[in-house]
């Protein structure tokens, strides 16, 4: 294992540290375990060697104990003492393996947890380069072939190498001339498995990556089936499957290459090793140097020395594959987090279930020289620069990427700026507790989402609100018609995404869970563009009174929103070339005149 993978699993070992006791008791059954297995193969060759006395045999070699005792009851301690050793064995394994894999799932189940809470704090530059199929990859099937290595691997290799420590000292304690050719004889095994677990953890690598395309492009197709479906994109993107599954069954290939090529080599070795003891033990027995008795527990012990290796290249494939899991885990936890507090100290402000009206002072944004780029080759912001008033409607209009939603990205600082500083109320976003800016920002997206759970849920979110208050602002809201469509109002289920509610109704929600959450500044991205004109107008008065002495950044694509707002802010390749009311830029004659005509001819958007 290279280093840093020790270092991964001394990180990964902090999990185990509330199941200290479990741990320290299954350790503490590997002796008697092996002790009991070790015992077996002695007991065996004692019973011939005291049947072998009876027929005269003196060569054999007999313990002390044994040796006073009458042949009948000589044979009845030693079966008996053969069905306690393996009963006890049997038992003792029982526990373990209970215990070991408990403390597994607790393990796994502790990674898992904070995986999800480090995925989630990941900034959205992470994600936008990192496949959701990919990255779920890592969250099952990576944690969990973790939790099979360590349930039935790790442990197990534990338990073979003390099997093997203990019957190789009764070996030579024995007979140390056979003990010595058999332990001789594990030298190549051994360099075996250190040579194929190099390469096979490379390609167990490879297999980790292409099932995490597979998922990637499994996942991809579900979310776009009807794309696919209405452009007739089943076969091509067929195809496209099965080249990945194809390179995904080359790559898992390669493992049971190596996985088969060790099981192979250790059997034709431990084959190898019974048939010179055969041949030198059966010399040894005819020169009359050793006993049958002797020989026969030697032929036990060659095969029960070759079955921790055995056993080994049963959990090859687990070991590597969790190897592999814990450098992939590992690459995850150790992803730094772009987005992180510069101060430790919260500064929490409490949060009004209700829409109480924001003090006039407060609601300032300022653009200082603000450059952003998603890649260095390409930039799309260039030293912007504004300033917000609090309580003053701002509209940004421009052209297709021009730079207006990543404006907004960088406010709710889901991405960092490369130059520049952003400032909320005279003070650098970056200097705000993440959780304190995002409680003053109140977000409606064009594309809104909603959880699978109730509506009561999706309006909650993080604020604790009673079902009585709750019902008591969504009627206020004007959400009344909505809730009584539905079967069950508030306590309504909703499908993944809100896939039972219109584009309108869905829009709904996503402002009435903003107004919840009184925020200093309002950002909307054309918050009523899905609704039909009836309950625009409804909700038109709420926003209103929502809007009420709040600074409110707008992404505007109709007319209509524009002209209600203070000022306009005109982008164009991420750079501010016009600024003004709705009839000062007309009266400019730029590039918003052109595209206010074009919008009045039903020719464009703004």
């Amino acid at each position: 294992m290279a280093t840093s993978d020790f270092q991964r699993v001394r990180r990964l070992g902090r999990y185990l540290g509330r199941d200290r006791r479990r741990l320290l008791l299954t350790l503490v059954l590997l002796v008697p375990v092996a002790l009991a297995g070790a015992i077996q193969p002695l007991l065996v060759g004692q019973a011939i060697a005291v049947l072998r006395r009876v027929g005269g045999a003196s060569r054999e070699s007999v313990l002390p104990l044994l040796q006073a005792m009458e042949t009948p009851a000589a044979m009845r301690l030693l079966v008996g003492t053969l069905l306690v050793s393996v009963l006890l064995r049997l038992g003792l394994q029982g526990l373990q393996s209970f215990n070991i894999q408990a403390v597994g799932q607790r393990l796994t189940s502790r990674i898992r947890e904070d995986l999800f809470s480090h995925a989630m704090q990941l900034s959205l530059r992470f994600h936008d380069r990192m496949p959701v199929g990919k990255l779920l990859t890592r969250l099952t099937s990576d944690v969990d072939a973790l939790a099979e290595v360590f349930g039935s691997g790790a442990v197990g290799v534990l338990g073979d190498l003390v099997s093997l420590l203990v019957i190789a000292i009764t070996m030579l304690l024995v007979e140390w001339r056979l003990g010595l050719l058999l332990l001789v004889a594990q030298v190549p095994v051994t360099l075996m498995i250190l040579w194929l677990q190099r390469r096979y953890r490379k390609a167990n690598y490879r297999v980790r990556e292409e099932l995490s395309q597979l998922n990637a492009d499994f996942q991809e197709n579900l979310q776009g089936l009807e794309v696919v479906q209405m452009f007739r994109r089943e076969a091509v993107n067929a195809a496209r499957f099965e080249r990945t599954g194809h390179a995904y069954r080359r790559a898992v290939n390669g493992t049971i290459f190596y996985d088969s090529s060790i099981s192979a080599f250790i059997e034709w070795v431990a084959l190898g090793a019974v048939a010179v003891v055969l041949a030198l033990g059966g010399w040894m027995v005819s020169g009359g140097a050793m006993g049958l008795g002797t020989l026969t527990t030697f032929i036990l012990y060659s095969q029960r020395l070759f079955d921790p290796l055995r056993q080994l290249a049963e959990r090859f494939t687990q070991i590597q594959g969790g190897l592999t899991a814990v450098e992939r885990i590992g690459e995850l936890l150790e992803e730094p987090l772009e987005i992180v507090d510069r101060s430790s100290e919260m500064k929490p402000r409490p949060v009004g279930p209700s829409l109480v009206v924001v003090p006039a002072n407060r609601g300032e944004v300022v653009f200082e020289n603000v450059s952003f780029a998603y890649r260095p080759d390409e930039p799309i912001l260039h030293n912007l620069s504004f300033r917000i008033a609090p309580g003053e409607h701002v509209a940004l209009v421009g052209p297709t990427g021009s730079g207006k939603s990543t404006v907004i990205r960088l406010l709710c600082r889901l991405y960092e700026p490369q130059e520049g500083r952003i400032l909320l109320d005279g003070e650098d976003i970056r200097d705000l507790p993440v959780p304190e800016l995002r409680r003053q920002l109140g977000v409606v997206l064009q594309d809104t989402f909603l959880f699978s759970g109730s509506v009561a849920d999706n309006l909650r979110l993080d604020v604790p609100l009673d079902d009585r208050r709750l019902g008591e602002i969504c009627r206020d809201l004007g959400l009344a018609p909505l809730l009584e469509r539905l079967p069950e109002g508030l306590a309504s289920e909703l499908r993944e995404r809100g896939g039972n509610l219109s584009s309108g109704e869905r829009q709904l929600l996503a402002v009435a869970r903003v107004a919840i959450r009184n925020p200093t500044v309002l950002v909307m991205d054309e918050a009523t563009a899905f609704m039909d004109p009836s309950t625009e107008a409804t909700l038109q008065r709420d926003l209103d009174r929502l809007l009420e002495r709040r600074t409110a950044v707008v992404i505007a694509h109709r007319l209509a929103t524009v002209e209600a707002a203070d000022r306009i802010l005109v982008l164009r390749r991420g750079q501010l070339i016009e600024q003004g009311t709705h009839r000062e830029l007309r009266a400019l004659g730029g590039l918003y005149a052109e595209l206010a005509e074009l919008q009045e001819r039903g020719l464009a958007r703004l």
